[in-house]
């Protein structure tokens, strides 16, 4: 057992070394060589339904008893780009600025609901906007309810800021479940979706054809990501890893970490929020049950296994952690068992993630080097 233990850990190791080869040979690139990679596997994303229509990249993977429940493979792709939206929201909060957020989940509902309650006509609000007036709406109440749950939380740390974020969440739910301008149980229907109408005039973003929700939730993570990238890069992005690193040697240094703790709830519930509404338009109809606990943990597994802090890395694992389930269907319910069996093993052996940050590698690697040398003196 050791044995087998000792070889996994040196595939390891010498994967982390590939890794980090192909890093850098991606950066010794001339910037026009990368910007054209990076617009070609853009095309290949955008493309996908088309090839998988067209059988050129045979990728369905759901079995023909989910087809015939009336899902279909793009449906998965949209549910894929929307929670590739939360993952990268949330590492802002978990690997940026190192605030262990165990009810993201919360921020997601606030932004469905909001599209829901002032879109929805079977609402109790008089009046439907249009869906264009939705996003920015459930954009700032999601933004609003993270700075209000963060002015009270965020000066505790660790165990203590996690158990809060995941009383938030649930409070969020058993709220939605009681009240009657989210309709109880009942739920809400007749969501909205975006506008637009085809030459023939039939609706873009029908019930029938996912495609053009998937580009729109595509676009959407590619603009967030974006934004995501000059934050991090910025003076705010160093204050957040500042203060993930050691929030008293921080504030000493002058960084106002309270402050952009906040920052950093705010910016990750806005993020969270938007996914929710595009959950919500893509849905059609919701209720509490809509969003478990169990969901947010999943979240949170998103951004550890991909690897926390690494863009690329919460990208994998988000994609990674709604196909695995969605590829394993044909074994029915004991895809949970071999889905949770698999996140094991990859935080065993993989606990700087699938795809880590320069950062977090070095960590673990050094880690590792103070376990040898402890070993050796012992």
């Amino acid at each position: 057992m050791n044995q087998f233990v000792s070889k996994l850990r040196g595939a390891d190791e010498k994967r982390v070394n590939g890794l980090a080869a192909m890093r850098r040979r991606w950066q010794s690139l001339h910037w026009a060589w990368r910007t054209a990679t990076v617009l070609a596997f853009l095309a290949f994303i955008y493309a996908l339904p088309d090839l998988n229509e067209a059988g050129v990249w045979p990728i369905n993977v759901i079995s023909t008893d989910y087809a015939a429940e009336g899902s279909a493979f793009d449906d998965v792709l949209v549910l894929t780009a929307i929670y590739v939206l939360v993952a990268v929201g949330l590492n802002v909060v978990i690997g940026l600025a190192g605030l262990l957020d165990l009810g993201y989940i919360g921020f997601f509902a606030v932004g469905a609901y909001s599209v829901a309650i002032f879109g929805s006509p079977t609402s109790d609000v008089a009046t439907a906007y249009p869906w264009l007036m939705l996003i920015p709406i459930a954009i700032a109440l999601a933004m609003v309810s993270g700075v209000i749950l963060g002015l009270p939380t965020l000066r505790l740390r660790g165990d203590y800021l996690a158990i809060v974020t995941l009383g938030f969440g649930e409070i969020i739910r058993i709220v939605a479940t009681n009240v009657s301008v989210t309709n109880g149980k009942a739920g809400i229907h007749e969501i909205p979706r975006p506008p637009g109408e085809w030459p023939d005039g039939t609706r873009i973003f029908g019930i029938l054809d996912s495609r053009p929700m998937y580009w729109l939730c595509l676009t959407m993570v590619v603009i967030c990501i974006l934004g995501v990238k000059q934050l991090e890069n910025s003076r705010v992005g160093r204050s957040w890893l500042a203060v993930r690193e050691d929030e008293d040697a921080a504030s000493l240094m002058g960084v106002p970490a309270f402050r952009f703790k906040i920052w950093a709830f705010a910016i990750g519930a806005a993020v969270g929020g938007l996914s929710g509404a595009l959950y919500a338009s893509k849905e059609g109809s919701m209720t509490a049950d809509s969003f478990p606990l169990l969901m947010s943990i999943l979240f949170v597994a998103m951004v550890v296994m991909g690897g926390q802090g690494n863009t690329a890395g919460v990208i994998v694992g988000a994609v990674t952690i709604t196909y695995i389930p969605e590829r394993l269907r044909f074994i029915a319910d004991e895809r949970f068992l071999v889905f949770g069996l698999a996140l094991v093993l990859v935080m065993i052996f993989r606990p700087q993630g699938l795809i880590p940050s320069r950062r977090r590698a070095a960590e673990m690697a050094d880690m590792k080097a103070e376990a040898k040398e402890v070993n050796v003196v012992v």
